[in-house]
């Protein structure tokens, strides 16, 4: 109960209103990876309480900047940000990109178990991902710095379509090997509920 009222609190305070089972499905992807997280190690984090603002709420609070209604996250390690806003927003249709199996395993599990029909999950190096279609938005959290996340993400993105990262503290160096960049490029803060750590999101496009 307490789980969810914080959770709760921090949809609020983002704003996000997000319907009753949406938010079940949440909580119960983080008891999933609490689980999962015994045995594999997929994330450092290992209280249920902290995961809420380190992983739901970071996620979730980028919602603003996700361009279009179809999104690649490349490194998606336990599914963040990919799966979240895959959960919160099912009219997106959403594919996960990791080339560590067991995170890919626990990404597949945690698609079947929480029926997410909206997203789906592929263990691949991102370079050698090609697929048919591209995307209105690539997404990454903890991939690489910004240069070679557009080096080998750009080829994933639609015309007009963004790049999108996510970082802490504001990545002045990395944003001053981009340039040369033949995109626009935007770094906003953003203010996660509960985190009080600095928070950024780079957007670089349209392609």
């Amino acid at each position: 109960m307490k789980l969810a009222t914080e959770l709760q609190q921090g949809l609020q305070a983002l704003p996000l209103h997000l319907p009753p089972l949406t938010q079940t499905q949440l909580l119960n992807y983080l008891e999933l990876l609490a689980q999962w997280n015994q045995v594999y190690n997929l994330t450092a984090i290992r209280d249920l309480a902290e995961m809420i603002p380190k992983h739901v709420l970071d996620s979730l609070a980028i919602l603003p900047y996700v361009q279009g209604n179809t999104l690649v996250d490349v490194g998606t390690g336990a599914g963040l940000p990919g799966l979240l806003l895959a959960i919160a927003c099912p009219q997106w249709q959403c594919l996960l990109l990791d080339s560590n199996a067991k995170k890919i395993r626990f990404v597949k599990q945690a698609i079947l178990e929480l029926q997410i029909n909206n997203a789906q999950a592929i263990c691949t190096r991102v370079e050698a991902f090609n697929p048919p279609i591209g995307f209105n938005t690539v997404i990454t959290r903890a991939y690489a710095n910004l240069h070679h996340f557009y080096s080998t993400t750009k080829h994933l993105g639609i015309p007009g379509g963004y790049l999108l990262a996510m970082k802490g503290v504001y990545p002045a160096t990395e944003i001053a090997q981009l340039a040369q960049l033949p995109v626009q490029l935007k770094c906003l803060p953003i203010q996660v509920p509960q985190l009080p750590a600095q928070r950024h999101v780079v957007l670089m496009g349209p392609l």
